[in-house]
C-alpha cells in the first residue's frame, strides 16, 4: 500500500505521543546496493539496547518516520532502525513485487519465498551495521517487523546473527496464511530452528490470528522459548486497523507486554 494511502487508513487509529528524539537517515551497502534506513537514537552516551524493525510489503514503507515506533521505543532506552529493503523507499535493488510480476501462478509462491529469503540479507546487513555502532550495546539486539516484516523477522531468529536476544513478530503472514500452504511450511521450518525467543502480537481485528497462534504453538513443541498474545480489537476494527494500524500505532496496547518480554527474554 503506498504511503499516503496507509496513513490515511491509520489517521484515525493515531495517539498523540511525546517524540524525544527525531530520525537520522543512514546508508547501508547491501548486496543488492544502497539501502536506505532511518536510525532513531536515544540522548547520551549509550550503551543503548537495540532494535531493527522490519517493513512490511509496501514499496513507500512510511514505519521509520511517521509511525510512533521509533518514539516508542527511544523513549525506553533503545536505539531502533529500520532498514528499507531492496527496491523499497530509496534503497536500490528491484522490488520484491515486479520481480514476481508475470510469473505462472504455479511458480508464484515459491518466488515469493526465495525473494523473502534473499531480502533477508537486507535485514541482517541492518543488524549488522547497528551492532558495529560504538554506542551499542552489542549483545542485547532484538529483531522486529510488522506483516512481511514478521516474516522477515521469522527469518532472521533462525540465522546465526551475533548480539541477536530477541523477535517481535507483529502479525506476520496473517494476509496469506490461508492460501499460501508453501509459505506456512517454510515458516513452521524457521520457528522450529529458532535460536532466539519469539513472540508473537495481533490484535483479534487482524485479517488472520491464526499465524501467531500455530506458530508459537511450533516452538514450544520443541521447547524452544516462545509466548503469544492476541489482543482485543484495535482502531476502528476492521482488519486493516487491525493489522498495520495496531503494529505502527498500537503502542499504548501492545507496549508494556513487550517490554516485559525484551526484560525476561522469553
Amino acid at each position: 500500500m503506498k504511503a499516503l494511502a496507509l496513513a490515511a487508513v491509520l489517521a484515525s487509529a493515531a495517539v498523540a505521543v511525546a517524540d524525544p528524539a527525531q530520525p537520522s537517515e543512514v546508508w547501508l551497502h547491501g548486496k543488492a546496493g544502497k539501502l536506505q534506513a532511518w536510525l532513531w537514537r536515544p540522548t547520551g552516551a549509550g550503551p543503548f539496547p537495540a532494535l531493527v524493525y522490519n517493513h512490511g510489503s509496501e514499496q513507500d514503507p512510511i514505519v521509520g518516520t511517521q509511525s510512533q515506533i521509533g518514539t516508542f521505543f527511544v523513549a525506553h532506552g533503545y536505539a531502533v532502525l529500520f532498514p528499507y529493503r531492496r527496491g523499497a523507499g530509496k534503497s536500490e535493488g528491484r522490488y520484491w513485487h515486479d520481480a514476481v510480476a508475470g510469473i505462472p501462478e504455479e511458480k508464484n509462491e515459491p518466488a515469493v519465498i526465495a525473494l523473502l529469503e534473499k531480502e533477508n540479507d537486507d535485514v541482517v546487513t541492518g543488524i549488522e551495521w547497528l551492532r558495529a555502532q560504538p554506542w551499542i550495546a552489542r549483545d542485547d539486539l532484538t529483531v522486529a517487523g510488522c506483516s512481511f516484516g514478521g516474516i522477515e523477522t521469522l527469518l532472521t531468529a533462525e540465522r546465526p546473527v551475533p548480539g541477536l536476544r530477541a523477535a517481535l513478530d507483529f502479525a506476520g503472514a496473517s494476509m496469506s496464511w490461508d492460501t499460501s500452504p508453501l509459505l506456512r511450511e517454510r515458516l513452521l521450518h524457521a520457528v522450529e530452528r529458532a535460536r532466539v525467543p519469539v513472540f508473537f502480537l495481533q490484535a483479534e481485528n487482524d485479517f488472520n490470528t491464526a499465524p501467531s497462534k500455530i506458530l508459537a504453538a511450533a516452538m514450544r513443541a520443541k521447547k524452544l522459548p516462545a509466548r503469544v498474545r492476541i489482543f482485543g480489537n484495535f482502531g476502528d476494527g476492521t482488519p486493516r486497523a487491525g493489522h498495520a494500524g495496531f503494529c505502527l500505532w498500537g503502542w499504548d496496547v501492545w507496549g508494556a507486554d513487550v517490554l516485559d518480554f525484551l526484560r525476561h527474554r522469553r
